[in-house]
């Protein structure tokens, strides 16, 4: 599927985004080993999280799906049953190194396998900890690095698993995940060491299933204990999928956006500060506190500049840092943008996606350095540019195409539906119909 772009004259609006993710890929596994019925709602129609579902179902796990929500029959933490066929994860990593957390526990063999594009992605970040536990974990080396694994991998779980303290030499809110869900197995307490806080959605889900989890400073602890369903379980709508529309309306003259019901986690609003660094006007309102704040985000138009990104806050951007090279590209200055490296194992590599996909639309960006890239703003034009695959590249570009003179044409835009199938649809609304157009390419 192509999308075809027209430059936007204003964006204007109110919306109300897809519920978050990857919030509701961890309820839903805790669900599964949970005591009692959980009801999650609403539930994001994005591919991934289809693909947790049913890696819960084939571990025996009762899912009925209605209305726009699903319920969860948990089976407790020893509950699970033998898989009868391999565990397939599409592309979703959260699926895939959550999972083989919850595996690494269990008194079977299971196999994990993925598509093309998680298969590049790196897992010894994950096999590491969990062989420390005491799982055996295989997967498919690399001839070009022999020390690196790659899905698929067979996990043989071990009952009980060992208590480890783990120190994270990458900053991975998955692998931090991985290793606290097979801590569920463990006797006593695992300790996992970040050298830099990420997104923290798995410890908040614990407490309120809860599990005891505690930090002090740069160490999160969790105890084993059972795990107690909260009943109704609401998402608050992705904050993450909200930084493609929040770009678009401060980037171009005359907008005003605002957005409801989004998930405010300080561990995921970071780049809500870089965009206001670069000028942007943006207001924030906290409506619910309970287990996740969540509240509103408006956003008005307003001439943006350039900034620099230090490495150290790129782990708490990874997913935002395509869009807000994209707000450089529309800025005045120069952006710098460092510690990047992560953006090349994720669906696609996102620096090189990013950096080819701006070139063609006029874009001055270069790389500087193997994980740095300098943006020089200016006007865009349009052009054709490839989705390659990735959903937050496809994103990215389109917002660019809404701020580029002329019309520019996304290749290969099904993408989007990995994390947010309503992208394009809500763009035609903010934007206008004549605006965003879809063409079916058979």
């Amino acid at each position: 599927m192509d999308v075809r772009i027209s430059s936007a004259q204003r964006l204007r609006g109110s919306l109300n985004l897809p519920p978050d993710k990857s919030i509701g890929q961890r309820a839903a596994l805790l669900a599964a080993l949970a005591r009692g019925t959980t009801e999650i709602r609403p539930w994001p129609d994005a591919d991934d999280c289809q693909r947790t579902l049913e890696l819960i179902q084939a571990l025996g796990v009762a899912v009925m799906a209605s209305s726009g929500s699903v319920r969860i029959e948990g089976r407790e933490l020893h509950g699970l049953r033998a898989p009868s066929r391999e565990l397939f994860c599409g592309e979703s990593g959260t699926t895939f190194r959550l999972a083989a957390g919850v595996l690494a526990g269990q008194p079977f063999e299971s196999r994990l396998t993925a598509g093309t594009g998680l298969s590049r992605r790196p897992m010894k970040r994950i096999v590491e900890p969990l062989m420390q536990m005491g799982a055996r974990v295989q997967g498919s080396g690399s001839s070009a690095d022999v020390s690196e694994c790659y899905p698929p991998l067979t996990i043989r779980g071990a009952v009980p698993l060992r208590a480890i303290r783990y120190a994270q030499r990458l900053p991975s809110a998955q692998v931090k995940s991985a290793i606290l869900l097979a801590g569920l197995f463990a006797r006593g307490g695992t300790t996992i060491i970040e050298p830099t806080p990420t997104r923290d959605h798995t410890e908040r889900l614990l407490r309120h299933y809860g599990a005891a989890v505690r930090r002090q400073g740069s160490e999160i602890t969790l105890e084993s204990q059972p795990l107690v369903s909260p009943g109704t379980l609401s998402l608050p709508g992705d904050v993450s999928s909200a930084a493609f529309v929040a770009v678009a309306a401060a980037a171009i003259p005359d907008s005003r956006v605002t957005l409801h019901e989004v998930g405010l986690n300080p561990t995921r609003t970071q780049w809500l500060q870089v965009l206001a660094r670069m000028g942007a006007s943006i207001r924030t309102q906290v409506e619910e506190q309970a287990w996740e704040p969540w509240g509103t985000i408006t956003v008005e138009a307003r001439p943006l500049r350039g900034a620099t990104i230090d490495a150290s806050e790129a782990p708490s951007l990874i997913d935002e840092l395509p869009i807000l090279m994209v707000a450089a590209a529309g800025a005045q200055g120069r952006s710098v943008f460092h510690g990047l490296a992560e953006l090349r194992v994720k669906e696609t590599d996102r620096m090189h996606s990013m950096v080819a996909g701006l070139r063609q639309l006029g874009a001055q960006i270069r790389l500087i350095e193997p994980d740095t890239v300098e943006v020089i703003g200016g006007p865009l034009q349009g052009g054709a540019v490839e989705g390659a695959g990735d959903h937050r590249t496809a994103m990215s570009l389109a917002v660019a195409g809404l701020m580029a003179r002329g019309a520019t044409t996304i290749r290969g835009a099904e993408c989007v539906s990995k994390s947010f199938p309503e992208f394009f649809e809500q763009l035609r609304g903010l934007a206008g119909s004549t605006t965003v157009k879809t063409v079916d390419n058979g």
